[in-house]
């Protein structure tokens, strides 16, 4: 089954989701916010979307911001991304979506609106 991690209150995780039931895929929503995923889920999504986890930060959330996160980046280990990303929703960029054997880390509609996903 497809995970969809999200934010109900998101505008872009809305438009993602629409794709998806408009492709009448089938998901579980998570919200990320109450939830976020573990860093080894992080770990493998990122490694399944073949992007470095440190493209993983909601780079223009407030909390990004607030953390000076992008004054850290050049000099933040892995271990503490995940650290960071796993205990605080608010900093992953969203939506993340996987199925175990693909994950997408974003919103392009292309990639939402596809039968791989099932």
């Amino acid at each position: 089954m497809l995970k969809f991690f999200g934010y109900k209150k998101c505008s872009t995780c809305r438009k993602a989701e629409k794709c998806l039931q408009h492709a009448n895929i089938a998901y579980e929503f998570v919200d990320i916010t109450e939830d976020p995923p573990t860093a080894k889920e992080l770990t493998t999504i990122a490694e399944l979307a073949d992007t470095p986890l440190k493209k993983l930060f909601n780079t223009s959330g407030i909390q990004y911001r607030e953390l000076k996160i992008k004054d850290r980046l050049s000099t933040i280990s892995d271990q503490e991304i995940l650290a960071l990303l796993a205990s605080n929703g608010r900093l992953i960029k969203r939506p993340l979506m996987t199925n175990g054997n693909k994950a997408a880390v974003g919103f392009k509609e292309e990639l939402f609106d596809h039968r791989e996903w099932i």
